[in-house]
């Protein structure tokens, strides 16, 4: 049986736990704990906004969110023998909530305050609670749905090299210079508010939280990547770039669509993961993984086989405008044809959205070799329903 080697009071903040954990990515983050390759073992996991999100009928909290927070981690976990140019790895053997707390949530931000995949149509934050019943979810703010979930980690990742965080600030910075008054932001760059950096204190604090990277993207140590099937019997295989490789996990979601389009995306969640870890001496080179995980997906997710598909193409309906194989486009179209029809049935704009991002939705490039249309869609499973959603 997996050991449990980390637990957490729901009810305090990270930095008050007994072993805090951490909210930036950066190779001098002390480990938690350490373990043998090959052991099996037990984590908790705060939600991702370090319990900021409230389970009520208002989204205030959602509006005035202090997004320098997020997310906090539970980690790192230092793995003996692991040096760089190893692969880590990781099963996820088993994760799942707390007893005393069966709910989730999932929310649009304000445009000013991250905003979401459809900021400029739904600028205004919004809130959805979402109540567990074994494996089933529903909410009182998007009724007439009732859906399983497949519970897994939106983030899990290994500690950067400091070159490797270098390059990442670099070339982020980059990026926000060529837009700096952009709202939302082009990317977040290292922040020194609402930092948690494990017990660390004085000058190496300071350093660390001057130079930590954000945890909001996905990078080359896996990170914020958000694949809803990255559930139970999943294995990932990490490329190593630091002494023990020091593995994080959190942002837990009971159930997500593809894209996580409101950006507080899935149903966000505290509770439990359980991982087993191992090495492949060598792996990076042995099989080229070398700046991203590999990932083989679990053989469980809901049965749902019955779908409504949206298509979108790469053309801004705004302007007017053909872009050139824009499969981002495409996408956003897709999902603003789903809420649009969504809304026939009965559902704001909000709930509709909210729900996309949500319920186990389907998202596929389907072409993008059809010069000059990229073609995206999104499948909704007709069964989460207690209507018939067809069109008669």
């Amino acid at each position: 049986m997996a050991q449990y080697k980390y637990r957490l009071d729901l009810s305090k903040p990270m930095e008050q736990q007994e072993q805090p954990g951490h909210n930036r990515w950066h190779p001098d983050i002390p480990a938690v704990f350490s373990v043998e390759p090959g052991t099996a073992f037990r984590m908790d996991c705060k939600e991702w906004t370090d319990g900021q999100i409230h389970n009520n009928d208002s989204a205030e909290d959602l509006r005035t969110v202090n997004l320098t927070r997020v997310h906090v981690l539970s980690g790192p976990v230092y793995v003996n023998g692991v040096e760089p140019g190893d692969l880590l790895v990781v099963d996820i053997l088993d994760v799942g909530a707390h007893q005393e707390s069966e709910w989730g949530f999932n929310g649009i931000f304000a445009k000013e305050n991250g905003g979401s995949f459809l900021t400029d149509e739904y600028p205004e934050a919004a809130k959805s609670i979402w109540d567990f019943e074994g494996i089933y979810t529903t909410s009182r703010h998007v009724p007439g749905v009732k859906f399983a979930g497949l519970i897994h980690p939106g983030l899990i990742g290994v500690a950067p090299s400091m070159e490797l965080l270098q390059k990442w600030n670099e070339r982020e910075q980059a990026l926000i210079d060529t837009d700096p008054h952009r709202v939302p932001a082009l990317a977040n760059p290292p922040s020194e508010e609402s930092v948690v950096l494990g017990h660390l204190k004085g000058a190496e604090f300071d350093r660390i939280a001057k130079e930590g990277a954000r945890t909001v993207p996905p990078r080359e140590n896996g990170g914020n990547c958000d694949i809803k099937n990255l559930s139970k019997g999943s294995r990932i295989f990490f490329p190593v770039f630091v002494d023990g490789a020091k593995l994080s996990v959190g942002d837990l979601h009971f159930s997500q669509g593809d894209g996580e389009i409101t950006f507080c995306g899935g149903i966000e969640m505290s509770g439990w993961i359980e991982l087993k870890v191992d090495v492949i001496k060598g792996g990076m080179e042995k099989y080229k993984i070398k700046e991203n995980p590999v990932f083989q997906p679990g053989p469980v997710e809901p049965n749902y086989n019955d779908f409504l598909v949206f298509q979108g193409i790469s053309v801004d309906d705004r302007t007017g405008k053909q872009h050139y194989l824009d499969a981002n486009l495409a996408y956003k179209k897709a999902c603003l044809n789903a809420i649009e029809y969504l809304k026939t049935l009965g559902y704001t704009g909000e709930q509709a959205f909210m729900l996309l991002s949500s319920a186990p939705v389907e998202g596929r490039i389907n072409g993008i070799v059809d010069i000059p249309n990229a073609c995206c869609t999104i499948a909704i499973p007709t069964q989460i329903f207690d209507q018939d959603i067809m069109p008669k």
